[in-house]
This record gives C-alpha cells, structure tokens and sequence, in this order.
C-alpha cells in the first residue's frame, strides 16, 4: 500500500524521523550520565515504545491505568504512572503490581499517602512511590523549599506499604519558550530545584534513590544531567508544529503527519476547505506565545516534500479545517480532492483522535499500528 491509497483524514508516522528522533535522544540521554524512561502518552503504541527503548522493553512512563495495563500486558514491567495517583485508581494499580509489575506511582500530598496506605495494608501490597517536586510549573508537586516537603519525603520513607522511589518533577513550562537558549535555562533550573531538594534530603539522611526530570524541550536542550538518574521526554518520538517554533527541533524531524482531502475550493475569498478538523488535530492553539495567528498546524504537500508557509489553517470546526492564503489564490492551484498533510500543532493530542497510525517510509505503507485508548 502507498500512501495514495489512504483514506484521509488519517495519521501518518515516518517510520525513518521517528527512528533517528528515538535514537538521537537515548544517544544523549545516555551520553549525559542518566537512563532514559520514554513517555509513551504521545503514541500510546507499544512498537514505538520498544523503539525507544531500543528494542526491549525497559522503563516507561505512562499517564493513564489503561496505558499502564496495555504496555504490562506487551511486556514492560517498569512503569511509572506519572500524575498525582486518582484515589479511584489505586485499587487498579493494586491489582497490576500483584501481578509483578512494578508500576511506580507518584504522589504529591499526605492524604494521598494515607490512600495508598490503608489500600495497601487491606490488599498486603506495597506501592513503589515517587515525591512529586515543583520545579516552577506549578501545576503539581511540593514546594522544595518548605519544611514541610522534606517531612513528607521522611514519612514515605518510613511507611510500611509504601517503597520511596525518589523525587520525580517535570518543567512543564519549557513549552514557554521561544528558543532552544530559554528551554536550556529551564533545563537548569528543572534540574537544580530536584537535586538541590534530593541533597537537602540526603543530608538529613532521607535516602534518595532516583531523581527524575523530564520534557521533550528540556531534554533536547539540556546540557547537564549532574545529579539526575532518569529522564522522561515523549513529545520526541513525533515532535510538532510546537516543538519546531521553539527550537526542540527542525520541521524535517517532525514524524507525526495527518493527512486531509481538499473538499472546497473559494478563490473569490482566497481560502478552501480541508476535511481534517477539530476531531484530527485538537485544537491546541500552539505557540501563540510567539506568534498569535500562527493557526493549527504547518501545511505540506501530500507527499511532505514542500511546505507551503502562505497557506495559513486559521479555523477549526468538528469535521472541517479552514485554510486562507496570504496571497491570491488560483483554483487549479489546489482542486478539489487534492490532499495536503498537516503537521499539527500537538501531535500527542493529534494522535490521540486516531485509532490507528500508518506507518511509512518513503511514501511506502509498511505497518499499521494501534495506540491504547481510555483511562
């Protein structure tokens, strides 16, 4: 099968950028002293996860128990289960770490901890467990500068149904950066915040096993991982329209692609109409940081040889892409049924509107995958 064959919309993966975007990363993450646990939430797909990690099934990263049931049953018994545990799903990560994974699980408070405590002397499990730390985000984690932190990182470590893994935080506001120097910087800081606190720790005899940091545009600008174990990238795999504009990497990396059909044609008001929208593409607004009409994702030929920056896909519905063109625009041009593919600007949210990925090389079908779906 070729890709003329499809049926758009449809996801297409490079199975060629993917491979050198996974290799790239393993390659530096190692090169810098720390091992590498994938986020997989981008693909939810366990064969790209064993290409990230190299082959074999070692440590991931997922955000959903579905995600961490499906990757168990593939054969990954690592896993960390990177959000603040849901109380409602601790009787599930009960009954997966009886089966003989370990599923790391990540917590933020006490009364998470007395959660997993009672689940786990009811059950007779002991949950392994990570310290969320704020970084800056400041969406989740503990302020590592309070006392009241560093009591709870001493509590874990003495409770009977909890394994302390460590300290786990994630520099989510690295996705405000405008280049590669800014996302350097928050690399810095990510990894300063989490290894200060682990030393703060360690002085005060909390052993600290892994220190655990992590985003694709941290870690693809980070130039030291001194005093960090793991990383836990994912955006990386696929790449964006996002990580493009600010620097993570070149539009020639991007691997994730979804591909749309032409299905209306207005050269009187310079625009036409595609039939890829909300429900293709999300409708993450992108790096409107940088530039407030950059639209919903960056426009190609079918083939992705010629990227065509006047053409601007300014508005989404349900099942329609609006697309103008910041210069006059001729029928024949773009008939009606021509195909064009869209690099989104969130290739995670993307990817997770398609119960299937089409993988190619070189405009060649070679496989069909299926990602994980649900909670």
């Amino acid at each position: 099968m070729n890709l003329a064959d499809l049926n758009p919309p449809c996801a297409l993966v490079d199975l060629d950028r993917m491979e050198r975007n996974c290799a790239r990363m393993a390659d530096k993450i190692s090169r810098l002293g720390a091992s590498l646990r994938p986020h997989v939430k981008t693909h939810k797909c366990a064969e790209i996860a064993k290409i990230q990690t190299r082959g074999g099934s070692g440590g991931i990263t997922v955000s959903t128990m579905a995600e961490a049931r499906a990757f168990a049953a593939a054969g990954f018994g690592d896993i960390t289960y990177a959000v603040p545990v849901p109380f409602p799903r601790i009787g599930e990560a009960s009954d997966l770490i009886k089966t003989g994974v370990r599923l790391n699980l990540v917590l933020d408070s006490e009364a998470a901890l007395r959660e997993l405590e009672a689940c786990g002397k009811a059950q007779g499990v002991k949950f392994p467990v990570f310290l969320k730390v704020d970084c800056g985000y400041h969406r989740a984690g503990v302020d590592p500068s309070r006392e009241e932190s560093a009591a709870l990182a001493a509590t874990l470590v003495s409770s009977p149904n909890v394994e302390f893994r460590g300290l786990l935080t994630h520099a989510g506001h690295a996705y405000r950066s405008r280049n590669r120097e800014e996302a350097a910087e928050t690399a810095r800081q990510e990894r300063e915040a989490v290894v200060h606190f682990a030393e703060k720790l360690r002085m005060a005899g909390t052993r600290i096993p892994e220190v655990s940091v992590g985003s694709t545009p941290t870690m693809t600008a980070c130039k030291s991982l001194d005093g960090v174990t793991e990383a836990r990238p994912g955006n990386y795999a696929f790449f964006d329209a996002f990580q493009v504009a600010i620097g993570s990497c070149s539009v020639q990396d991007v691997a994730f692609s979804v591909l749309a059909t032409i299905i209306g044609s207005y050269p009187e008001r310079s625009g036409f109409l595609v039939d890829a929208g909300a429900l293709a593409l999300s409708k993450d607004p992108g790096p409107v940081h940088m530039d407030p009409d950059c639209g919903f994702g960056l426009i190609f030929s079918e083939d992705g040889c010629r990227y065509y920056p006047t053409l601007k896909l300014g508005a989404l519905t349900q099942e329609h892409g609006q697309i103008r063109v910041n210069e006059p625009l001729a029928a024949r041009d773009f008939p009606l049924g021509a195909r064009l593919r869209i690099l989104p600007n969130h290739s995670c949210l993307a990817a997770a509107c398609f119960d299937r990925y089409y993988i190619h090389r070189s405009g060649e079908v070679v496989d069909e995958w299926k990602p994980v779906r649900g909670w």
